[in-house]
């Protein structure tokens, strides 16, 4: 069980993500999209979508400090555990909560507004459930074991379990006797990876950070007073001449 779920699984999710997404742009280029539902309800959506997706940006931030530094990097520049601690649980905590808040109006929204509810398929259903498990099981281990229990330092276990899968010298002992909740977390993210091409989480690659910084269009009116002067003018009383014609 060990070697299916820290040596086979972690493989087969990283294959999935890659080649799914390299498929997915290939032959469902159309379908590469979130699929909006903005025309349907906009009030909720603008609370929730804000909070879920920059809490989500800071949780994945803290994940990839988390698992991707080695401990002996941050204790090496002065960092000491119990400040390595706090730096840890209090942003994350108040990103999860953001995270999980967000997730909530949006799931509330989605059930709640029949056009949004007819609109969901079983792609989506299956999507919100392996993605709720996951921060669920994430807010867990932040708030249940590492504020209000003992505490567990993952960075003994799961960080170099995760960096080791990604040298392609896996260790799957090293995640053997985690807590449950850090394993359930582990295996829900594993799913989600699998999952993630074929869902409408695609649209995180298709961010329009061009938007940012691509010239502004310009708008000008018709001058009116120049009527005449340009070949195109007739082109224009005629659409007006038909517009005219169509309202009456």
């Amino acid at each position: 069980m060990n070697t299916l779920l820290w040596l086979i699984l972690p493989y087969i999710a990283l294959m999935s993500f890659a080649l799914g997404h390299i498929w997915r742009y290939r032959h469902d280029q159309f379908g590469w999209t979130t699929r909006s539902s903005q025309m349907y309800e906009s009030r909720l959506l603008q609370i929730a979508s804000p909070l879920f997706h920059f809490g989500l940006l800071a949780v994945i931030g803290g994940h990839i400090g988390g698992l991707g530094i080695p401990k002996s990097w941050t204790q090496a520049v002065g960092i000491s555990d119990h400040t390595y601690h706090y730096l840890a649980v209090i942003p994350g905590t108040l990103a999860g909560l953001a995270v999980v808040t967000g997730l909530s109006i949006l799931l509330y929204r989605r059930i709640t507004v029949s056009a949004i509810r007819k609109a969901t398929t079983k792609g989506d259903v299956v999507m919100y459930t392996v993605l709720s498990i996951t921060i669920l099981t994430g807010m867990m281990n932040t708030i249940g074991v590492n504020i209000f229990g003992g505490g567990y330092d993952y960075r003994e276990t799961v960080s170099p379990w995760f960096r080791s899968v990604f040298a392609l010298s896996p260790n799957p002992e090293l995640m053997v006797g985690i807590p449950p909740s850090f394993a359930l977390h582990a295996i829900a993210a594993l799913v989600l990876f699998t999952i993630w091409p074929y869902t409408r989480l695609v649209h995180v690659f298709s961010a329009p950070v061009g938007y940012l910084f691509r010239p502004y269009v310009v708008y000008r009116s018709k001058d009116v007073s120049k009527r005449g002067s340009s070949p195109y003018d007739k082109a224009w009383e005629s659409a007006n001449g038909l517009d005219v014609r169509a309202k009456k």
